[in-house]
């Protein structure tokens, strides 16, 4: 049975691993010695569209500007503010915050062309922390536990229902 079922298989390998008629090279391309008529295009037509003038906007020789803001949130402890100017080209400014060591930052700047950026960072307010005592390390006697030996537990053992091979 085994022997007919094996001639079978090798039957099917070899026609399948079998080469089939393929033909080495490419196909001839197709030339053809007609042409197409022409399409009939009219000629375009062309319109003249004057464009739109547009209008220049005036620029402001000595533009300017002032803006402040200020946040105070108790929940975060966030405090701070900002507020700043531009006129006649002169860029004044400053800025204030509760650092997280309780001081408070002010920077005061200006800025211009010829002089460039120049701030003034004061620092005031705000108290050092109180040095905490750390009271010295109590020692506790302890008992130790007892400790229980567990009897040993094999390792490997044969399965409930036996060997497939016997």
């Amino acid at each position: 049975m085994y022997a007919k079922l094996f001639m079978l298989c090798c039957a099917c390998a070899v026609a399948a691993a079998a080469p089939g008629i393929y033909d080495y090279g490419y196909a001839a391309p197709a030339i053809s010695h007609t042409y197409a008529a022409p399409v009939a295009v009219s000629a375009p037509i062309i319109k003249t569209v004057a464009a739109p003038v547009v209008q220049a906007e005036p620029v402001d020789p000595n533009p300017a500007y002032s803006y402040a803001y200020g946040v105070a949130d108790p929940h975060t402890g966030d405090h701070k503010d900002a507020q700043e100017t531009l006129q006649n080209g002169v860029v004044h400014g400053s800025y204030s915050l509760v650092e997280p060591d309780g001081h408070l930052r002010k920077v005061t700047y200006t800025a211009d062309k010829i002089n460039g950026f120049n701030a003034v960072v004061e620092r005031t307010g705000g108290t050092h922390a109180a040095p905490v005592a750390i009271a010295a390390p109590t020692h506790v006697a302890v008992a130790p536990a007892p400790v229980a030996i567990a009897a040993p537990v094999a390792k490997y053992s044969l399965p409930a229902i036996g060997h497939p091979w016997r």
